[in-house]
């Protein structure tokens, strides 16, 4: 029997409340009675929050001072403010600290420090944060997951910290959060019996992890014939793209549905699905624009472009129209399920995943990782492009493959990058970064004619 779930359901969360005035469960109510609203009625919900984040920046922000100037409303002037890159916050980002936050008392962050780019520094308040876990609390629950079942990580350990403050780590996340970890570094087969023997001991209800990690233990368990003997409720895919391919092997190893979460660390869970299949964007803490990639204009529904966000809580640092990097569309037309939050298209990736062919023409990444799949003799690929010139492309042969057996792969990689030299390399292993996340494509210079 879960004791540990109760306690925290009943014991922890409300003690957080009273002592510290944590607001997660009351997010969560409002939440959940916001999302079935007529669509009209929540675009006044977050027209209302936008207009107030707004007022604070013409008020308190350096960088947004000039929203109030000569007496304009600064929602009139909201699709003006150009769209805030990495490198710009990076730059100077106490321009975006409101004059009123004080930062010994917010919780700070970086971003960007496992993608292209050095990390660019940020704040959240507590208040932004308890929304954030609101949002995910609500996704989960739509497939009967609360606060405090019990779950697996499958995550990139923090390996760099000494070992009793990986222990003190350990600890919280299993008494006041039910969850342990299997690290995304280790998954090989001589770790695998000793994961089996977490998840038959632990017995989760759900699975949690980067897409590529979860797949790569999918992929050991259909290797070995080792399964845990009770499947999860869910397996939660989250921090990358999930493929098809992925998600068939992981539920079909696992027994139960992968569920696609999509959030980053400096916007918070801003989309989840449901069980009808789609992702539904959680309207009332974030704004949302699908941008295109050269000339950051907006798009029209349904058109794929860069995704842009204004998190409407955030007062105390607050980031409009923040890049993410994250390449999207956004659909009309609502789910079947009867939630009314508007719908986010299928993700495609990053922006710093495309290629550039000599042209000018952009090529997605992800389109090599669907040739991959059609070409057993591919076990694992990435390509690195240095210039529109030149590019190296790492394989790892399937068990098995021969001389040769690649080079179909190869030929239809190169196709896709005409007058692009693309350099072959056989290797053993690509490993995944400290994160423990796998990139298959990486552009190691800016994207021609875009603003930097």
């Amino acid at each position: 029997m879960d004791l540990v779930k109760p306690m925290i359901e009943h014991v922890v969360y409300p003690l957080m409340e009273r002592r510290r005035g944590n607001r997660i469960r009351p997010y969560l109510r409002e939440l959940l009675a916001s999302e079935t609203l007529p669509p009209d009625e929540l675009e006044t919900l977050q027209r209302r929050r936008l207009e107030a984040l707004l007022d604070v920046c013409a008020r308190e922000v350096p960088a947004y001072r000039s929203l109030g100037a000569e007496g304009a409303r600064p929602l009139s002037r909201f699709a003006d403010i150009p769209p805030l890159t990495r490198a710009a916050l990076r730059a100077d980002p106490d321009a975006f600290l409101a004059a009123s936050a004080r930062p010994e008392t917010l919780i700070p962050g970086t971003s960007g420090s496992t993608t292209e780019d050095a990390p660019a520094r940020f704040y959240l308040d507590r208040r932004t944060v308890e929304h954030y876990e609101a949002a995910r609390w609500r996704g989960l629950s739509w497939w009967g997951v609360t606060p405090g079942s019990r779950s697996v990580m499958v995550w990139g350990a923090p390996v760099e910290w000494e070992r009793s403050k990986q222990a003190a780590y350990r600890r919280r996340e299993k008494w006041l959060k039910n969850r342990v970890m299997i690290p995304a570094h280790d998954l090989s087969k001589a770790a695998l019996p000793g994961h089996i023997a977490l998840l038959d001991r632990y017995r989760p209800e759900y699975l949690y992890g980067y897409a590529s990690a979860l797949y790569a233990l999918a992929e050991l368990m259909r290797q070995t014939g080792l399964r845990p003997k009770r499947p999860p409720r869910i397996v939660l895919s989250t921090s990358e793209m999930l493929f098809d391919f992925q998600r068939t092997l992981i539920s079909e190893v696992f027994g139960c549905p992968v569920v696609n979460e999509y959030g980053a660390k400096d916007a918070g869970i801003l989309a989840y699905e449901c069980p009808e299949g789609r992702m539904h964007i959680t309207c009332e803490n974030a704004l949302l624009e699908v941008l295109n990639p050269r000339t950051l204009q907006p798009l029209p529904p349904g058109e794929t472009g860069v995704l842009a966000v204004t998190d409407l809580h955030n007062v105390s640092m607050p980031r409009l129209r923040y890049l993410l990097g994250d390449m999207a569309s956004l659909p009309a037309g609502h789910c079947g399920c009867g939630r009314t939050l508007p719908l986010l298209g299928a993700l495609e990736g990053r922006l710093v995943d495309i290629l550039v062919a000599r042209d000018g023409r952009m090529v997605h990444g992800n389109i090599l990782v669907r040739l991959s799949r059609a070409h057993g003799a591919v076990e694992r690929f990435q390509i690195v492009q240095h210039t529109p010139e030149l590019a190296t492309l790492r394989l790892v042969p399937a068990e098995g493959a021969r001389a040769g057996d690649t080079d179909a792969f190869v030929r239809e990689a190169r196709a896709l990058l005409p007058g692009t030299r693309v350099a072959v390399e056989l290797v053993s292993d690509i490993p995944p970064s400290a994160s423990g996340k796998r990139r298959y494509a990486i552009r190691e210079f800016d994207l021609p004619g875009a603003p930097q």
